[in-house]
């Protein structure tokens, strides 16, 4: 046991801040723990509960070589494994004594775990019905992750703490059509997590920059992101040497010391029948795009293409105030139309409605008449109808009545109307209380210590016509969107334990040799454990003791010798090495 320590805690020293991280990482390590040094870290980790934690995150082949007389990573192909990244082998690969008595305990209750499966049954092609099934899924469910996504890139969704997104904005989401059940969000955002295209940062989900980019992407490209990112996020278990993964059918027995795989191998299942990787049942068909990317191929739509329903780039423009799409609108053109306009249903012919309160939030996000016009003249089948050009015009002008600007010389907001009855209402506007808003005399104006993006929010929140003005007093475009997180990897490990990593190397490097050497003996006494001592004697001679380590203090180790039956106190200093009897 002391040797053991001993040999991972060298190990772990050796080890370079990267690797040394990323072995803490997969034992779970806090990077809040209280380890002082190398020895503390191989005490942690050849603690019984930590191991038996490490030994669920080993797939059944792992588990098979760690039960074997093989070492578990005499594989070439292997030498880099969980089992030497969760540092329970040594430099041969061979397992740690406490690891091996782990090991032979989860044998012992659960031995058809370290037993190996045989191959799953190779999939047949799927027919072209299910083909075309499995597409119409992909391109729903494209459907709904982008009107989730576009949701968050205006209002992050909370998270409890738990996790899940909170029961407010689950409604919400469903009410708007972006869901079809409440169930569906968190596989949704795992996909969206996967292929970089949300993040989940502390209490919220938010929007990356590769997210607004898919967002305007057409389908099959958007569905070739969201399968990259599936096959890359899949468990090491899962995945082959090629760059691809196993079959459906093989997942369940992968990891099974795991008692949430069984759970979340459902879960992955089911995300990937949702995005058309496999088929609702259960059945062993596999379709043409899945078999490539199952192969380690790059993800392509080419086969799915001609199953997807086409993108149109055109739509009627109605009296009544509204846009018929006859078809699928491309998302680049659906973005935009629904920033002018409400979306009323969803489906191969979607409905959209222009309203005053529509037309207006445009405006408010940067659109201006002309642009709306040139935009839906070039969408429009049919024209411009006259009621919607007059809608236009008249929400145009009555747009930026209201003007909201920042005083550099008192370092207030400010908020003048032409409109005296408007800044009247404006001012008694119980809503607005909030903003402290000032009468300022005689200069037909209000004034608020509130910042001039937050006063504008609150009067467009509350319907007002208002407009910003820069420095220079011209209108200036505000967009409530937050801005998107940039599509950068998550922290790595390295920095995550950096802190931690630097008090490992210090506790090891100003201790040395005879640090180690009482920690080995600390550790002896603690246990009662009947160690063998060299020490060397006055003359240069070596000789050995067996004790049972009772004491340590003052310098020197008490123990009691049970071949001579004598208690002997040996001074540390001259004690050259302690083994294991």
């Amino acid at each position: 046991m002391v040797s053991d320590a001993r040999a991972l805690a060298t190990r772990l020293a050796d080890l370079g801040d990267a690797a040394l991280a990323r072995t803490l990482a997969a034992r779970g390590v806090s990077p809040q723990s209280g380890w002082h040094d190398f020895f503390d870290a191989a005490e942690g980790l050849l603690d019984p509960a930590s191991i038996d934690r490490a030994l669920t995150h080993l797939d059944r082949s792992d588990l098979t070589a760690l039960h074997s007389t093989t070492p578990a990573d005499s594989d070439p192909g292997r030498r880099d494994g969980r089992p030497t990244l969760l540092a329970l082998v040594d430099e041969d690969g061979n397992a740690y004594t406490q690891v091996a008595e782990r090991v032979a305990a989860a044998a012992t209750a659960a031995p058809d775990a370290f037993r190996p499966t045989g191959p799953p049954p190779a999939p047949l092609p799927a027919e072209a019905k299910a083909a075309a099934a499995a597409a119409e899924r992909a391109f729903t469910t494209a459907g709904s992750l982008a009107d989730i996504l576009l949701a968050c890139l205006h209002t992050p969704l909370a998270r409890t703490g738990a996790g899940p997104v909170s029961a407010v904005d689950r409604r919400r989401l469903t009410d708007a059509g972006a869901l079809e059940f409440a169930d569906e969000l968190e596989d949704l955002l795992g996909s969206a997590a996967d292929a970089g295209l949300a993040v989940a940062h502390e209490r919220e989900w938010t929007v990356t920059e590769a997210g607004e980019r898919w967002l305007e992407a057409p389908t099959p490209l958007r569905w070739e992101t969201i399968a990259e990112g599936f096959r890359a996020e899949l468990p090491d278990g899962l995945r082959t040497p090629a760059n691809g993964f196993l079959v459906p059918a093989a997942w369940a027995d992968v990891y099974p010391l795991d008692p949430e795989w069984p759970a979340r191998a459902d879960q992955l299942r089911r995300m990937g029948v949702r995005w058309g990787l496999f088929g609702a049942d259960d059945s062993a068909a596999e379709f043409p795009w899945t078999a490539a990317l199952r192969a380690g191929e790059p993800a392509d739509a080419a086969t799915m293409a001609a199953y997807l329903p086409a993108e149109i780039d055109r739509v009627y423009l109605q009296a009544d105030l509204t846009a018929i799409a006859p078809g699928p609108l491309a998302p680049a053109l659906d973005l935009r139309l629904r920033s002018i306009a409400v979306r009323e249903s969803r489906a191969q012919a979607s409905t959209y409605r222009f309203t005053a309160a529509s037309v207006g939030a445009g405006m408010t996000e940067g659109e201006t008449a002309a642009s709306m016009r040139a935009f839906l003249a070039e969408l429009s089948l049919t024209g411009i109808p006259q009621p919607l050009d007059y809608l236009i015009e008249s929400t145009a002008a009555r747009h930026g009545l209201v003007r909201v600007s920042s005083d550099d010389a008192t370092g207030r907001t400010r908020v003048d109307s032409t409109d005296a009855g408007l800044l009247e209402a404006i001012a008694i506007d119980q809503a607005l209380r909030p903003l402290g808003l000032l009468v300022l005399e005689g200069d037909h104006a209000l004034s608020s210590r509130v910042a001039r993006d937050a006063v504008y929010w609150s009067l467009a929140d509350a319907r007002y016509p208002v407009v910003a003005l820069d420095a220079t007093g011209a209108p200036e475009s505000i967009h409530r969107r937050t801005a998107a997180t940039p599509s950068v990897p998550a922290a790595a490990p390295e920095a995550t334990y950096a802190r931690l990593i630097r008090t490992l190397r210090g506790g090891h490097g100003t201790q040395g040799e005879a640090g180690w050497l009482e920690r080995e003996l600390e550790q002896a006494v603690r246990a009662r454990a009947e160690i063998v001592v060299v020490v060397r004697m006055p003359d240069g001679a070596e000789r050995s003791f067996t004790l049972e380590a009772a004491g340590l203090g003052g310098g020197r180790l008490r123990g009691r010798d049970r071949a001579a039956d004598i208690e002997r106190t040996l001074p540390v200093s001259s004690i050259v090495s302690v083994g294991a009897v």
